[in-house]
């Protein structure tokens, strides 16, 4: 019977901006016994790969624009913190007291543009958090890193938490992949009984990263990274696969 095995990494330190990603990683596999396989998958919590890119501001360097004061007193946000997220936004897609939902630079529609402040050194001083630039690129730099190091390349993805807009919760999806096929299209395969398949298609990534999170938590957890054994492997599809253009969003 098909089978998967989640450990979490118990030896990953708090990253600071600079950190070598693949040189913790490697620390904290090595610190628990553990040796990379060549079906390895290796789930991060996005934050740790925004912290060791560095992507952190600081409130007290903002000054609000007139958009963002107006935003802010709608929505009861710090101007300075809606400055930010506009910053990393292309548009506001929802907005209303204690909510400000945008289209992130990347394509993300999100909260705050994934912009965070809990689990973040300095966030009583004004340090915020944002998403890392480029997650499918940080994520084959850090397969690159890995395979160089030891001779394995697993497969990476970042999961970030994100909300849904006809569910309460929060739940685990991929920003960003390498070494796996994120998005998969099955139509044209058929089911139990032969009928063809005309619409299925399949978030992979976001599967994984939804797994992953059951064990990485939301809070005080400490436990950033899970390493998934069993996951067959499949051709490399970026996480950006899995954005759904605007032109065929139905809820506009």
């Amino acid at each position: 019977m098909p089978s998967l095995s989640l450990t979490t990494l118990d030896h990953v330190p708090m990253v600071q901006s600079g950190d070598d990603l693949s040189a913790v990683l490697l620390t904290a596999l090595e610190e628990q016994g553990l040796t990379l396989q060549p079906d390895d998958t290796l789930v991060l919590a996005q934050k740790i790969v925004s912290k060791a890119e560095g992507c952190i501001r600081n409130l007290e360097d903002i000054t609000p624009s007139a958009q963002a004061v107006e935003l802010g007193q709608e929505t009861a946000k710090d101007p300075r913190l809606v400055q930010a997220i506009l910053d990393e936004s292309t548009e506001v897609v929802r907005k209303r007291k204690g909510v400000l939902v945008v289209r992130h630079k990347n394509g993300w529609v999100m909260a705050q543009a994934g912009i965070d402040q809990s689990n973040v050194e300095g966030a009583h001083k004004g340090n915020i958090l944002l998403l890392p630039k480029d997650p499918d690129g940080s994520a084959t730099k850090l397969r690159t890193a890995l395979e160089e190091r030891t001779g394995v390349a697993p497969a990476i993805v970042i999961a970030d938490s994100f909300g849904r807009p006809f569910r309460n919760g929060t739940t685990g999806i991929a920003i960003g992949a390498a070494g796996l096929e994120s998005f998969t299209d099955i139509r044209g395969e058929t089911d139990l009984f032969g009928r063809e398949l005309k619409v299925s298609t399949v978030a992979h990534a976001d599967e994984i990263a939804s797994t992953a999170s059951l064990l990485m938590g939301q809070g005080s957890e400490a436990t950033p990274v899970v390493l998934i054994r069993g996951l067959a492997r499949s051709p490399h599809l970026p996480a950006k696969a899995l954005i759904r253009p605007i032109e065929d969003d139905l809820f506009r």
